[in-house]
């Protein structure tokens, strides 16, 4: 008996499908750019040593650590992604760091030599960044983009506790969070919010409320959700080493991820389900398999389990 994977569907609303449909079944590849920014809690501004679980090399490519200028990360990119994944259109994205965290005339000189490498293959502009670096001139500089380019603003939500982000060193509350959003919320942006499930203060019951606070803002388009993993060179990972605390196993998270998307708005697209450091830089939890291995068992525990998302969700009425 064929399944919903077996035909191309999933049991979410899931990215890969999302960029088939919107580009006519080209193949879309996002390129990572590294824009040599910081963060408030790494400058001083807000504090030092950035958030405890975070080390930047942990998601940021050698390509891009490698390559100084925007030029050389670009091309080398999208060639990387032709050969490997014979990539036909691409998605420039600014992901380490907080890359709105500079004055608007800076960042639009970047976000500019970015988009002119190669403008006849380019369909998007991608930013990353935290929710107390965004503001109105921000804003305007982004949707300036959207009459040649969709434009996604990601910022990191992590948690809704404060208990959570002041005890990772975040030095961002949600209400600033809250305020971010909205201020987009008539942009012409997508807007996009990264998740961490794992924290061991946090109860599953805990976790699971995410989707409600994730659910009551219709600007969200995207979604996407990791598990907390430690990384060498954070500060997590060496409180880890010295005391080492519980974290997901595959069937764990799995298993949240079953409770937890069908509680997720059905419009939303779920960009990530997993993050996956580099084994050189992973400390826990080693779950000894490829991206590629992780997806397909949480896609088919999903679909074994009848986890579809939005199929609990609850309208509430803002």
């Amino acid at each position: 008996m064929s399944t919903l994977l077996d035909s191309g569907q999933k049991p979410y609303n899931f990215y890969g499908a999302y960029l088939r449909d919107k580009y006519e079944g080209k193949r879309v590849f996002k390129i990572i750019v590294d824009g040599h920014f910081t963060c408030p809690n790494r400058d001083g501004s807000k504090g030092y040593g950035g958030c405890t679980y975070c080390n930047v090399d942990s998601f940021t490519p050698d390509s891009a650590r490698k390559l100084p200028s925007i030029r050389e990360q670009v091309e080398e990119g999208i060639e990387r992604a032709v050969k490997g994944y014979r990539a036909e259109k691409f998605i420039i994205y600014f992901q380490p760091n907080t890359n709105t965290y500079a004055p608007a005339h800076y960042l639009k000189s970047l976000y500019d030599e970015a988009l002119s490498i190669a403008p006849e293959h380019v369909v998007g502009l991608s930013v990353g960044t935290r929710p107390d670096c965004i503001d109105f001139e921000k804003i305007a500089l982004l949707e300036s983009y959207t009459d040649r380019y969709d434009v996604d603003l990601e910022m990191g939500m992590e948690s809704i506790y404060n208990d959570t982000l002041n005890r990772i060193n975040r030095g961002c509350s949600h209400e600033e969070l809250e305020s971010a959003l909205n201020l987009v919320q008539n942009s012409k942006l997508d807007i996009c919010v990264h998740t961490i499930f794992g924290f061991p203060w946090e109860s599953k019951e805990m976790m699971l409320r995410y989707a409600d606070e994730i659910n009551r803002f219709p600007q969200i388009k995207f979604v996407k959700l990791h598990h907390l993993h430690i990384v060498e060179g954070s500060i997590m990972g060496v409180h880890y080493k010295r005391e080492p605390f519980k974290v997901f196993s595959l069937e764990e998270y799995t298993d949240f991820l079953c409770d937890f998307i069908p509680l997720l708005r059905p419009d939303i697209v779920i960009q990530r389900l997993f993050g996956l450091a580099d084994q050189e830089l992973l400390i826990a939890p080693n779950w000894g398999k490829g991206k590629s291995a992780i997806q397909t068992y949480i896609d088919k525990e999903l679909e074994r389990r009848g986890a579809i998302q939005g199929s609990k969700y609850q309208y509430m009425a803002v």
